[in-house]
């Protein structure tokens, strides 16, 4: 493959999205969002394990506590240790379900949402203490995709994927909400709509491009600075994980995809030394 790429999971995933590097296990998690399905690889031994969600999962993460911390359609659920749930917030919305999430330097959870029929402002960029204190961030959102925080934690960076634009916020002093939102670039010119992110050690923010079949380097004061091709138009979301944070590991999706003409669809992908990640903080709930 191009760009020095290899395939870290061959999988037909209907929706892969959220890679998740758990420094704890050592180990990667990700999520088929339509398949209702939790992976969690071990990259050393290659081990796959695979747990079945009762919804559709948009994202998951460790817990500080052990366990996972998901994101799923009618709110944000706990897992502990021996896989026994429960809901930190229950908040079904009809036709709404739950997308991409990221763990703030604090350790609460920004969880995002989305209508299911894609509907104009029917999601929102949600706060969620380890408590299950809930703030809304960010109202009227349509697809809530990528979030990050920047290295000194000062600002972060968040998609709504149809805007085609990656946005930057100033964080509050308390960590709980944001004081303006600006554009860090239009991506209008760019083949694809921005989806998942991850941000790297030097400040840089990585973006997969769903329909672009990429993922693009933008520097902190939003030039491109690098492009890595992706054998799957539908590219989703990346992450840094490997012992030294310095694979880049990218999801991709099979859904509306023909496999016949791209057979990686829905498999995860690596870029072995392609950078330096940022570790990432687990839930502290």
């Amino acid at each position: 493959m191009s760009d020095g790429l290899e395939i870290a999971i061959r999988a037909e995933a209907q929706l892969g999205e959220g890679p998740t590097w758990d420094p704890e296990g050592q180990r990667l998690l990700w999520v088929d969002i339509l398949s209702s399905r939790i992976h969690v690889l071990d990259p050393a031994s290659g081990r796959r394990t695979v747990m079945t969600t009762e919804q559709h999962v948009g994202a998951v993460k460790p817990r500080a506590a052990g366990g996972f911390v998901v994101n799923l359609r009618d709110g944000v659920g706990l897992y502990d240790a021996s896989g026994a749930f429960r809901w930190l917030r229950h908040a079904p919305v009809p036709g709404r379900r739950g997308n991409d999430a990221a763990v703030a330097p604090d350790g609460s959870l920004w969880a995002g949402s989305m209508r299911y029929d894609d509907g104009p402002g029917g999601g929102t960029l949600d706060r969620v203490a380890p408590d299950g204190e809930t703030t809304t961030v960010l109202p009227a959102v349509t697809t809530s995709n990528g979030t990050g925080w920047s290295p000194d934690g000062t600002l972060v960076y968040h998609v709504d994927t149809p805007t085609r634009r990656v946005d930057v916020l100033t964080l509050t002093e308390d960590g709980r909400g944001i004081t303006d939102r600006r554009p860090l670039v239009d991506t209008s010119g760019f083949a694809g709509f921005p989806d998942g992110l991850t941000v790297d050690a030097d400040g840089c923010v990585w973006v997969a491009f769903w329909d672009g079949g990429a993922v693009r380097r933008f520097t902190p004061k939003g030039e491109l600075d690098r492009t890595v091709t992706v054998p799957a138009s539908r590219t989703t979301a990346c992450a840094f994980g490997g012992p030294r944070l310095a694979d880049l590991y990218i999801t991709t999706a099979r859904v509306g995809i023909d496999p016949r003409r791209e057979p990686l669809a829905g498999s995860v992908l690596v870029l072995p030394d392609a950078g330096r990640g940022l570790p990432q903080p687990a839930f502290a709930g």
